[in-house]
């Protein structure tokens, strides 16, 4: 779409935006509420086509305001917990999906390095995974119980301590970001090796198919929550160096809310992998049925929730743009 045909169809709506802006009634902070949404797609859509426009700039400069007059004016709806779920964090992820593909990728990636790495030296998964580790493992799978290490705590216990290290680890995967992108591919990088290891480890002994199933029960949500974290971390590193038509200042504290937003996201998915790590996965014997359909519950979720309705509201918004 010409920058002059785009103009001409909005014009009239950012006129009434600005008429908003300007008055203090209740009924005025609901309505601009309601049309902030659309205000921000119409910026995304010029940035993408026009940027360093004075269009793109006008918007950027009305999209600050109402931000401002909705978030420090505007009393919170009660219903606003619910669509902070089923709106805010969709749309939201409808303009990170490049951000999540990265991080999805890069992720794989690291975890293909690390079963690489330890097929071509066994003693990697000593360096990767510790001494301790290794030993210990080796002696349970002498024991005829490979996985056993996850039945050496109490359940409670070890869920108050998998829960807090996942969110520790996600958070750290994000706060790296704002060393650049390199500082959480970094992370990314770690924790991908990890798990290639892991796996590959695990394979050498002929327990490949038995610890997957066992592992990703609750992996298929923790692993893919440090993904997302990982895609975060990318949102606020990349506001930094690409902060567009944003002054550099105003685009990283952008970013940093974003990556905040997505990173809450994830909270029931650390709960609720806590509680299958401690809970669920030591029952090593569960049958193969009810193992694959908590793994492919968690992975349709994940794929879901974080690709499935974003893309439909970014296929919805470029088609409204059209």
């Amino acid at each position: 779409m010409r920058e002059v045909t785009f103009l001409r169809k909005n014009a009239e709506k950012w006129k009434n935006f600005e008429e908003l802006l300007n008055k203090n009634t209740k009924s005025s902070s609901d309505q601009l509420a309601d049309l902030y949404i659309e205000l921000n797609n119409d910026l995304a859509f010029a940035q993408s086509l026009y940027p360093n426009s004075k269009t793109a700039l006008y918007l950027n400069d009305l999209s600050i305001q109402a931000h401002n007059k909705i978030y420090k004016n505007k009393k919170e709806k009660s219903g606003r917990v619910i669509t902070f779920w089923t709106r805010e964090i969709p749309e939201l992820f409808s303009y990170k999906l490049k951000e999540l593909s990265i991080a999805f990728g890069v992720f794989i990636f690291f975890c293909a390095v690390g079963v690489i790495s330890q097929m071509n030296d066994p003693s990697f998964a000593r360096l990767i995974l510790g001494d301790g580790y290794v030993n210990l493992t080796m002696t349970n799978i002498e024991n005829q119980d490979p996985l056993a290490i996850y039945k050496m705590q109490s359940q409670l216990n070890m869920f108050f301590k998998i829960t807090f290290n996942n969110i520790r680890v996600s958070f750290i995967v994000f706060a790296f970001g704002i060393f650049t992108a390199l500082g959480t591919a970094y992370h990314l990088l770690k924790n991908g090796v990890m798990v290639g290891t892991f796996i590959t480890f695990f394979s050498s002994y002929d327990l490949l198919s038995e610890s997957m199933l066992i592992i990703f029960i609750h992996g298929a949500l923790e692993l893919s929550a440090i993904a997302i974290a990982g895609a975060a971390g990318f949102v606020l590193g990349n506001s930094f160096v690409f902060p567009g038509t944003y002054k550099r200042s105003t685009a990283f504290i952008k970013g940093a809310k974003e990556g905040i937003k997505m990173l809450v996201s994830l909270t029931p998915i650390f709960i609720m992998a806590g509680f299958l790590e401690s809970f669920v996965t030591r029952y090593t014997e569960m049958p193969l049925a009810l193992s694959l359909f908590i793994i492919l519950t968690s992975f349709t979720f994940i794929i879901g929730y974080y690709f499935y309705l974003p893309i439909r509201i970014y296929l919805k918004r470029k088609k409204l743009h059209e």
